[in-house]
């Protein structure tokens, strides 16, 4: 059972929790989560900032992107049965939404980039529908799928830090697409783990999904960026 503190986003009022409570309030906090990462990224377009120009090196704006994302997870999963951890949540939301000032900037200054961070968004939306209907109607076995994500998000981050220091267009979007590709199993795999009631914390689910997400929409605008991008 969850501590009575926990604000049910979508029940006010029920305490019982179930499977389809938990899921139920997934769904409304990660709702919820969207509009300070909005806010977020409207400030970064709007003023120009980023972590480059407060710090004035790449390596350490990536070293402090990191430490903030990390950091934020951790606190939050230590609180994931209070509002304290929602709270910080929102916190974390908004910091990933103000990464992504940089990128919707440049998007925005081709002549073709509002239609590709539509497409990017539209595309978002259509894989984490399917991925949550998949995950309601697929049998899988749920440790196999961890297993797999574990692996993929482990290959993946070896394969971008190995971009980094490598600078190859190639592989930049190679890892692009292997983000797109786990992102889109990790969907599943929570919202299935959440239907077979593996997960009591909507706090905890929300916060999978919501970086999933940001992580698919992410790899997808690169992706298009690169191939349909223009001047």
């Amino acid at each position: 059972m969850q501590p009575n503190n926990v604000y049910d986003y979508t029940d006010v009022g029920r305490s019982a929790v179930s499977q389809n409570t938990v899921l139920r309030k997934t769904y409304g906090l990660l709702g919820l989560s969207f509009l300070p990462a909005a806010a977020g990224a409207f400030l970064a377009m709007s003023t120009g900032l980023s972590l480059f120009s407060f710090t004035g090196n790449r390596w350490i704006a990536i070293g402090i992107f990191f430490a903030f994302f990390y950091g934020m997870s951790f606190l939050i999963e230590k609180n994931r049965y209070s509002n304290v951890g929602a709270a910080l949540l929102m916190v974390l939301t908004f910091g990933l939404g103000f990464t992504l000032g940089p990128i919707l900037n440049y998007s925005l200054a081709l002549s073709n980039g509002i239609e590709l961070v539509g497409i990017a968004a539209v595309m978002t939306a259509a894989v984490f529908l399917s991925m949550a209907a998949m995950a309601k109607s697929a049998t899988f076995e749920t440790n196999s799928i961890a297993r797999f994500v574990s692996v993929g998000f482990v290959v993946a981050m070896i394969a971008m830090v190995a971009s980094f220091f490598l600078n190859i267009p190639a592989l930049s979007l190679a890892v692009s697409g292997l983000f797109v590709m786990v992102s889109s199993v990790l969907i599943m795999w929570q919202v299935r783990v959440l239907i077979e009631g593996g997960e009591d914390s909507h706090i905890s689910a929300a916060l999978t999904l919501f970086v999933a997400i940001y992580n698919i929409f992410t790899g997808l605008l690169r992706l298009l960026l690169a191939f349909a991008g223009e001047e």
